[in-house]
């Protein structure tokens, strides 16, 4: 009979963000301007830093931060914009999968990128004579590349321990996209032990990443308390500030979604948490990183003021 439920579970009905029908078009405007921004944004940071060919570690990583930051849009708000407007919200067993399996992923290579950031700080401020031979290309090639691989592996193990488990309760999930929490509790059998092996690959990765970021940001500050330039503490400040709010949007979103067991799951404050996280956040991160970055704005002005006499 188990095995019976499980097969029939061809698709998954995404219940979406709201039943009102004259909220269906506001949330379609909204998540459409969200969507175009975040592309916008994050292309244009992608692209100033290959036209202008800005070389240092720090835009090698903010380009693969921009990068997978319009994955992690792509995969989750083009979903949103075609339930909004369809009576048809249904997506496929294998489709519902897919979409779980990268945003596990570029969420986890989110959180190692953001920790490698970290590092490339606490190197650049606290060893700058040494800066140039351990940050080389190569390095930094090998530290973006592990990210991704480690990311997309461990996120292999987190579909399979879902998507293993007998789904008979039923299949509409109370989501506007597929995620392992509500997932879980569409389960006939109890996840307990699935769960406990999702938050600690999940907890290896997020710990792990969280911790290098936080001993980089101590080492950080140690130094520049002990300089004696106020106007250097200001500009070595100014330089981190922007990875730090950035850091500080994604761990807060992080915890309050993922650190709960199954029996607090609620999912008005998970679909509050999630548009944060999934939309708002990957639109902000260019805002934050460009606004804040004189060396990037005179790069940008550089490249239009190039445009425009050529034209």
């Amino acid at each position: 009979m188990e095995s019976l439920n499980q097969t029939s579970v061809t698709s998954f009905v995404l219940l979406g963000l709201s039943n009102v029908p004259h909220l269906q078009a506001i949330y379609f405007l909204l998540f459409l301007m969200i969507f175009l921004m975040t592309i916008l944004g994050n292309m244009l940071i992608i692209a100033v830093v290959s036209v202008t060919r800005l070389c240092s570690p720090m835009y090698f990583f903010l380009s693969n931060l921009s990068f997978i930051d319009i994955c992690l849009s792509s995969t989750i708000v083009p979903r949103i914009l075609v339930n909004t407007l369809s009576h048809d919200k249904s997506i496929s067993f294998f489709g519902c999968a897919a979409q779980e399996y990268f945003l596990s992923a570029l969420g986890a290579t989110e959180c190692m990128i953001l920790a490698i950031m970290a590092y490339d700080r606490y190197m650049a401020i606290c060893h700058p004579l040494h800066y140039s031979n351990i940050m080389n290309e190569k390095f930094c090639m090998c530290l973006a590349c592990g990210a991704w691989t480690v990311s997309f592996l461990n996120s292999i193990f987190h579909a399979f321990l879902t998507f293993q488990l007998p789904f008979c309760k039923s299949n509409h999930i109370n989501h506007f996209f597929c995620d392992i929490p509500p997932l879980l509790i569409l389960s006939c059998k109890d996840p307990w032990f699935n769960e406990i092996m999702i938050y600690v690959a999940t907890g290896l990765i997020a710990l792990s990443s969280f911790l290098l970021t936080l001993i980089s940001y101590i080492m950080i500050i140690s130094s520049v308390l002990r300089m004696r330039s106020t106007s250097g503490k200001q500009k070595t400040f100014s330089t981190c500030a922007s990875h730090l709010m950035v850091v500080t949007l994604f761990y807060a979103n992080v915890f309050i979604f993922y650190m709960h067991s199954r029996s607090s799951y609620s999912p008005e404050r998970d679909r509050a948490v999630s548009i944060f996280y999934t939309a708002v956040t990957p639109m902000l991160n260019p805002m934050i990183y460009s606004l804040r970055n004189q060396i990037f704005l005179g790069n940008l002005r550089k490249s239009f003021t190039r445009k425009t006499t050529i034209s």
